[in-house]
């Protein structure tokens, strides 16, 4: 159902998750778990990563080739919980429950799904095929004032086998959709998908060839 007021402006961060990715090692079908919320989102900066190439003939700009590498940059969080720790960057746990980081472990991919505030309706988002890179440790001695020491990932998003790189809500976002954001992560249908299953079937009605008997 489409939204009867349209955002003018965007703000605010917020609702960040993160969707551990799995891929089969047969057909190679990628899914998703179910999005885990991390709190404390403070700023989110990504910037395009790709380049544009130009092919030149006859003298002129012939062919534009847009290289989409999808997105590079940085989450900056109150503090990195140990859910992600261990989930994404596959800190472990010892019998002390102490984190322990060992650098023979790979990193896992997942899903990055937030939101941006808007006048009229929040904008959700999701980029498919996220990697983070460790945080640096910082912090700084207490002085005259208490000041908040916040705690940065690195963030890479590349495209999906098959090119996907990302999607977002808009104006006209299905509420079913719209609500429903964090529950499992959403995969792009189709336009012909919908609109077959928008058809529904018909019935037949069968007619019988004998007379009823009164």
């Amino acid at each position: 159902m489409p939204k009867s007021k349209k955002n003018k402006v965007k703000y605010n961060l917020c609702n960040v998750h993160y969707a551990l990715q799995k891929v089969d090692e047969e057909s190679g079908e990628i899914t998703f778990e179910k999005p885990v919320h991390v709190p404390g989102a403070v700023s989110l900066s990504l910037e395009a990563n790709g380049e544009v190439s130009v092919f030149y003939a006859d003298g002129i700009a012939y062919y534009t080739i847009n290289n989409n590498k999808g997105y590079e940059g940085d989450l900056e969080m109150a503090l990195i919980p140990d859910s992600f720790r261990t989930d994404v960057l596959k800190e472990t746990l010892d019998q002390n429950n102490v984190l322990v980081e060992n650098a023979n472990v790979e990193t896992v991919s997942f899903a990055l799904l937030f939101e941006f505030d808007g006048d009229a309706n929040k904008i959700r988002h999701v980029l498919y095929n996220c990697a983070a890179s460790r945080p640096s440790l910082e912090s700084a001695t207490t002085e005259e004032e208490i000041e908040v020491q916040t705690e940065t990932l690195s963030i890479t998003a590349t495209p999906l086998a098959d090119g996907t790189v990302k999607a977002k809500t808009g104006d006209s976002t299905t509420d079913d959709v719209y609500t429903k954001w964090y529950e499992s992560v959403y995969m792009p249908v189709a336009v012909e998908a919908v609109a077959l299953n928008s058809k529904s079937p018909v019935a037949a009605v069968p007619t019988s060839t004998k007379e009823s008997k009164s």
